[in-house]
């Protein structure tokens, strides 16, 4: 009979299933729900006058970010370096950090202005904001 020569935590490979399964269905992240495990992690959340998305990406120079909005879609891409030591030279015991190149892209609302974005980078987090477009701003009507 086959046995693992290391002894396995069942709940953590259930869990580990789980996210393959999951992360195999969440094919168009939009803003309002996406999967969870991609590079760099972002928040998003919304006001009546704008959107504000925070993609954390420390260690990443912000030069070499690249940030476009084409037809509502927002794609925020660019590459990390590794900071190890050539593995010609030393052994890895570990390496969790994500190392390469990588892309997000958002489905944005409709009512997004595509005229009025900004980003910022500070301490490793870039913050995006989305205005929303002045005819979508709630108002209120007096009655006469």
């Amino acid at each position: 009979m086959y046995r693992s020569l290391f002894p396995r935590d069942m709940f953590a490979e259930m869990d580990r299933l789980q996210r393959e399964m999951q992360q195999a269905f969440d094919l168009s992240p939009s803003i309002r729900g996406f999967g969870r495990g991609g590079f760099p992690a972002l928040n998003v959340g919304t006001t009546p006058q704008a959107i504000h998305i925070y993609a954390f990406a420390p260690g990443i120079d912000p030069s070499k970010l690249e940030i476009n909005l084409d037809r509502g879609l927002l794609t925020i891409a660019g590459e990390r370096a590794s900071s190890l030591p050539p593995q010609a030279t030393s052994t890895v015991h570990i390496d969790e950090r994500f190392v390469g190149s990588f892309r997000r892209v958002l489905s944005l609302p409709e009512d997004a202005d595509s005229e009025a974005v900004e980003a910022s980078y500070t301490d490793g987090v870039v913050h995006i904001t989305v205005q929303r477009r002045a005819a979508a701003q709630p108002r209120r009507i007096t009655v006469q």
